[in-house]
Order: structure tokens, then sequence, then C-alpha cells
């Protein structure tokens, strides 16, 4: 189900305001500094700390119906706006690996706590990944979706032509310069493309999907959010030639120690479900992996009382 209307492409489309990203609802919006960047979070509930990162093309609003689940539940949840996302500070640099692991513990810190529980799906989940690795003592619970561990991820889109390589060739075109405009363009119908084609096609017939489509198209023409979004991508592949790539990648290397619970649809387009399962092998901790049958790349929006009920079944375990 498609909600924006086409209209003719102009060089400059009508940008978005960061305000619509400010969502009223049972929780509370407010900034904070970590990592020498203004973090945009929106946060509700008081107890332990579970720290939520959205994936790509996405905000905090991916985790709005986990908010106050959470919440009840007797958690502090907290969903950040990603740097370069949102109305989080959109730096022109900053977007390689080290930097976005340790925005987390950086913002795990200005929130006041030692540690937390960290949600991540899609990129997220791939920051997600890479925080649990860096900074082990301050994840206290891993749950993943919808994300390969890097170095699993790396190691398909190099190996497997027919499957994970030919999932990721959107993120191919990612290196594209300006590609941005690409996608931002007559209403940002190109995010609207990539939304159709990774969400589960049960969930993409409804008009929950109809009204999240519409908020991450408007979220991805707030000015410079589609760049930075992208700056990303572009440094996972332009890095792996530079020592700074292979540093990290040898720094990925480093086994998991984080109880890690690993969730994944099984109609996943964007990550395959064949390339996320190799992913148990860097996780010395307890692990546990569970295909979500009939769910897409964004479980947290298409079944989100199942994936609280994980959330908190990991939590509390």
């Amino acid at each position: 189900m498609r909600t924006d209307q086409r209209r003719p492409s102009t060089q400059d489309d009508a940008r978005a305001d960061e305000a619509c990203v400010l969502v009223e609802g049972p929780w509370t919006h407010r900034f904070v500094h970590a990592n020498g960047s203004r973090f945009h979070v929106v946060e509700a509930g008081a107890g332990p700390l579970i720290l939520l990162l959205h994936g790509f093309p996405e905000f905090w609003w991916a985790w709005h119906e986990q908010l106050p689940a959470l919440a009840d539940a007797g958690y502090r949840a907290v969903a950040v706006d990603l740097r370069g996302y949102g109305a989080t500070d959109k730096p022109p640099r900053g977007y390689d690996g080290f930097t976005l692991a340790a925005d987390v513990t950086g913002l795990i810190r200005a929130l006041g706590e030692r540690d937390a529980v960290l949600v991540g799906a899609g990129a997220g989940g791939l920051i997600a990944w890479t925080a649990a690795a860096f900074h082990p003592k301050m994840v206290r619970r891993l749950v993943v979706l919808g994300a390969a561990h890097p170095l699993r991820l790396r190691s398909a889109i190099l190996t497997d032509p027919r499957g994970q390589t030919a999932a990721s060739l959107q993120l191919l075109r990612f290196q594209i310069p300006r590609y941005e405009h690409q996608l931002t363009r007559d209403g940002a119908a190109g995010i609207g493309a990539l939304l159709d084609r990774w969400a589960g096609p049960t969930f993409a017939s409804t008009p929950a999907y109809a009204a999240v489509r519409g908020r991450y198209q408007e979220a991805m023409r707030i000015p410079q959010a589609m760049f930075c979004a992208l700056e990303a991508y572009r440094w996972a592949f332009r890095s792996v030639l530079r020592w700074h790539g292979y540093r990290f990648i040898r720094k990925l290397r480093e086994p998991i120690v984080t109880p890690t619970l690993q969730l994944h649809g099984s109609l996943d387009k964007a990550s395959l479900p064949s390339t996320a399962q190799g992913s148990g092998r860097y996780v010395v901790a307890e692990y546990e992996w569970r295909m979500l049958e009939g769910l897409g790349h964004f479980a947290h929006l298409e079944a989100p009382e199942l994936i609280t009920g994980e959330i908190l079944r990991w939590a509390k375990s």
C-alpha cells in the first residue's frame, strides 16, 4: 500500500523540518550530549535501562510500540535518533564503526547509567553488535533484530552471489556520489520503494504500514539526514582496503561475551536469514537464535507485541 502521491521531480524537493520527528505520546523528548554530539532521545518509565537503536531508513519512532510497554514492565526505555538521523546532530563526519559504537556507550553514560540492555534493529543491530564487541562491560544483555553479525554479513556479501550479494545491491548503489538526492526526490519515493521491498507482505498491506511509510519518508527528507545515513554504508565499503577498516575488522573478531538473543524474520530480504544464522559463531556467552515466521525486515513494527515480549524475556533472564 502506497501513501505518497507522485509529482513532478525537482532538483530541490520540499524539505521536511526536524519537528516532524517530535511525535507526542506517553514518553518524554529530550536532548543529551554524548561523544561530541547532541542526540535526540525519547524515554519512558524508570528502572534498568533498555536502549533501543533503530535501523535504516528509520528514526526513534521505530520503537513507539515498545516504549510504553517496556516502561509498564518496570524498565527505563530509551529510543534514540542515531547520529545523522531525525533531530540528532548531523555532523559531516563520524559515521565509521568506531564512532557509532562509541556513540552508544557515550549515550549510556550520558543517561546516567553504567550499562544497559542494548536492542538494535537492522543497521542499529550492526551497531549493537559492534558496541557489544568493543565495550562489553557496558552492554548487559544484547538483542538483535534483522541484522547478521558484521563479519558474517561481510563474508556473505563476498561469497554468496545469488543470496546476500544480490540482496545487498542496493548498498552498492549507496556508494554513488549524491545518490541521496535520488532517494529523496518525489517525496522520498525511493525510500518508499525500499520499505516496500523489505517489509513483510502481510504488514505491507495494513493501514499501520501506510503510516510507517509516510513517517519514514518525511523523516528522511530532513536536510542532511539522507546524506548522513548513507555515509555509514559508504564508510563500510571505503574502509575495506584501508588500515582503519582493517583495524575495525580485527577488533570485531573479539568474541561477544554478552548474552545475546538474535531474532530474524523468515522473509527478511535485506539481511537474509541464511546470512544471519551464522552469527552465533561470534558469541561465546549465552546465545539464542529465533526465526520469526512470516515477518520481514521490520519485525519490531510487524509484530510489536511479540518483539516486546522477547525483549522482556531476555532482559529478565
